[in-house]
């Protein structure tokens, strides 16, 4: 129920309806990736997808923003049930790629936002190697684009407080890595497939 409502809630305040371009919603395994701008940005894709969907993604999120004050901290473990990654000190016993594929299991999704951080211009900076590891050790994956427009200006960076905005989230075609593709070539392919769907 609190589920349920929050969603309800994100895409009041979002105003973001999703745009399905390239695929349909399907409770299959995938990985859903994005720009990255503003800390709506996870809770507002998962709130996009449909409750069948949604209740088997879970966000990729930073352990130090998402743990901090009891609220985001329910939010983050009881509501969104994300994985919390270390950024800034991983070690080989807490690998945020392993965190991310024992989450997928055989069953489960996730949201990742493959430059690694928030950044406020309009397009998104170059990936980070993550998603190409995933794709390596997963190839049964479907990687699936999603642009986010607007949402920087809704929670500007440092703010707290929502500024009432129009959102979009667009879904875009699923990749693969391809046979023998490398990882420079494999992540520049998928932040092309993000910036391609400004024009859909």
């Amino acid at each position: 129920m609190t589920a349920r409502l929050l969603a309800a809630a994100m895409r009041v305040i979002t105003g973001a309806s999703p745009r399905w371009v390239g695929c349909l919603p399907d409770p299959r395994p995938r990985v859903y990736f994005a720009n990255h701008s503003s800390h709506l940005d996870g809770p507002t894709i998962w709130a996009a997808l449909p409750p069948h969907v949604r209740c088997m993604t879970r966000p990729v999120a930073a352990l130090d923003y998402w743990t901090r004050g009891k609220i985001r901290r329910y939010l983050a473990t009881q509501v969104f049930h994300a994985v919390l990654v270390d950024r800034k000190t991983p070690t080989p016993r807490n690998n945020p790629l392993d965190l991310m594929l024992s989450a997928i299991g055989q069953s489960g999704s996730l949201i990742v936002f493959p430059e690694g951080g928030r950044f406020d211009g309009p397009d998104p900076v170059e990936f980070k190697a993550g998603l190409f590891y995933i794709a390596k050790k997963r190839p049964d994956l479907e990687l699936v684009p999603v642009l986010l427009d607007n949402l920087n200006r809704i929670l500007p960076k440092g703010e707290l407080l929502p500024v009432p905005l129009i959102a979009s989230v667009t879904f875009g075609e699923p990749i693969r890595l391809a046979e023998g593709e490398t990882r420079d070539p494999f992540l520049a392919r998928a932040r092309q497939a993000v910036l391609n769907l400004r024009n859909t």
